[in-house]
């Protein structure tokens, strides 16, 4: 064999160069890697979520406060936002406490413990951004199915509920404690009026107020919601002749229940349709400065309506109501039967239960945020996350063609939080990400509720609270009573 002859160098200093790249320095790599923590950290909510949410709302701003580009970025402090609202926790901690855990994963230094860059950088998020991103959660077209029974109709479903906040001068000069609470021993509390579809319970558009707002001004500031052809569903505080009116002349029909009228009687009827069901005429009101509208609104209205009264009687054991009548202007009882709009109005209920998915399982029901421009961005961040799980279970209920409304809400909220850390200690290859995001899917298609029509709901708590003593004097001011049990034996 032919000796192989190694050449080395002869001359000191003399080297051949190696192909590839260049040896980086250990600042290039650690600055590598801070950007991979900035990218990262809190992005792998966005890969659930990130096709219901519009990218260039997030781009980095080219001045102004969210333009440096630092740890909290624009994009990055919108979804640790966005996943500290679905956390079970909800605290600012937590999502720094995440921020840590993940920098100990990659090898970088374990960041500061404080909430102040994070709280910073929340508060630096624009509101009109963030209302422009819920607005693209309500407006995908694919979230407006229609029902059949309702001549393939949009269905709208208002309703209002409430929610607290901590108890700070500037929440308090917003969203006043109500005034039979002393002074320290309440809650700021704001009331909420919003619009959701029926079928899907996409929040369409909502409005806040105070305790000095009622449901209707909060209900007629969202008008513009509505669709020519949409059919409004709501309950009796929503019985107002101004409305129906108004809403009628848009084109858009009403179903509610009858309020603060006297039912018409069949000798006072136009005509009867069938049993129980009856076409009438509603006079308009008389004017009166309790009326919330002017009297020039209260001039262009008509003279009369002509509606149609629905006596509705419940034979359900554990209901409340024994029988009650619906109001609608479809008067048409062919193209819309009376036990057609009376399984519709039993339906109504839903929105019910979209709130408690809100305020219960999401904890909307106390708000976090000391100040009234923070306390607007939180409830526009809950309702955005909301409708993106709300978005999230119809992709998921078409692909497997079941129906939207047998998916668990809780279920697939629960399945997202279990599924975060997967997918955050995932480094495998895009197309194993896919496929775990394929699995995510197939579990929140097996999150099913079974369905129960007509089961009772009673507003009760089974279980009882402890029995510690109420506040009733600002806490610089309040005596604790000693423990009963040391009071009674000192008493005897």
């Amino acid at each position: 064999m032919r000796n192989i002859i190694h050449l080395r160098p002869t001359l000191p200093g003399f080297y051949l160069p190696k192909r590839g790249r260049k040896k980086r320095t250990p600042q290039q790599v650690l600055s590598d890697k801070l950007a991979n923590l900035r990218k990262k950290s809190f992005k792998q909510l966005g890969e659930i979520f990130e096709p219901f949410i519009p990218a260039k709302l997030l781009k980095q701003e080219q001045s102004g406060a969210m333009s440096r580009r630092r740890l909290f970025t624009k994009e990055n402090t919108f979804w640790a936002f966005f996943g500290q609202i679905l956390d079970a926790d909800g605290g600012c901690k937590e999502v720094v406490k995440k921020l840590q855990s993940h920098a100990t994963a990659k090898g970088l230094r374990i960041p500061s413990s404080s909430t102040a860059s994070y709280c910073a950088a929340r508060k630096n998020l624009d509101v009109k951004m963030l209302g422009e991103i819920f607005r693209h959660t309500t407006t995908w077209i694919e979230a407006d199915p229609v029902t059949n029974s309702q001549n393939n109709r949009r269905i709208v479903v208002v309703d209002g509920t409430g929610a607290s906040m901590p108890d700070t001068v500037e929440n308090q000069a917003v969203w006043p404690q109500p005034s039979n609470q002393k002074a320290g021993c309440g809650f700021p509390t704001a009331r909420i009026c919003a619009y959701f579809l029926m079928e899907s319970g996409i929040m369409l558009s909502y409005a806040v107020g105070n305790k000095k707002s009622s449901e209707l001004p909060l209900f007629r500031q969202q008008w513009d919601t509505f669709r020519e052809g949409d059919i409004f569903l709501g309950d009796k505080g929503f019985c107002s002749f101004f409305d129906i009116a108004k809403l009628n002349e848009r084109g858009i029909d009403s179903v509610v229940t009858l309020a603060r009228r006297k039912p018409v009687t069949r000798k006072e009827c136009v005509r009867e349709l069938g049993q129980n069901d009856l076409l009438i005429k509603w006079d308009k009101p008389r004017y009166n400065k309790v009326l919330s509208y002017s009297r020039e609104s209260w001039t262009e209205l008509p003279d009369y309506l002509v509606m149609r009264q629905i006596k509705v009687q419940v034979n359900q054991p554990g209901f409340r109501s024994k029988e009650f009548y619906i109001v609608t202007t479809l008067t048409d009882p062919e193209q819309y039967p009376s036990t057609e709009i009376a399984k519709l109005y039993l339906k109504r209920w839903n929105v019910e239960l979209f709130f408690r998915d809100i305020k219960s399982t999401m904890g909307f029901d106390i708000l976090r945020c000391q100040s009234p421009e923070m306390i607007r961005k939180e409830m526009l961040m809950y309702f955005i996350a909301y409708n993106c799980i709300r978005r999230l279970i119809y992709k998921v209920a078409k692909g497997s063609r079941i129906l939207v409304r047998n998916i668990s809400f809780k279920g697939s909220l629960q399945t997202i939080r279990s599924w975060l850390p997967r997918l955050t200690g995932s480094t495998s290859h895009i197309h194993k990400r896919f496929e775990m995001l394929g699995d995510l899917a197939l579990i929140l298609a097996r999150s099913r509720i079974s369905d129960r029509p007509g089961r009772s709901e009673p507003r009760c708590l089974k279980r009882r609270p402890k029995p510690f003593q109420l506040l009733t004097k600002p806490r610089g001011e309040m005596q604790e009573i000693q423990h009963r049990n040391r009071y009674r034996a000192e008493m005897a």
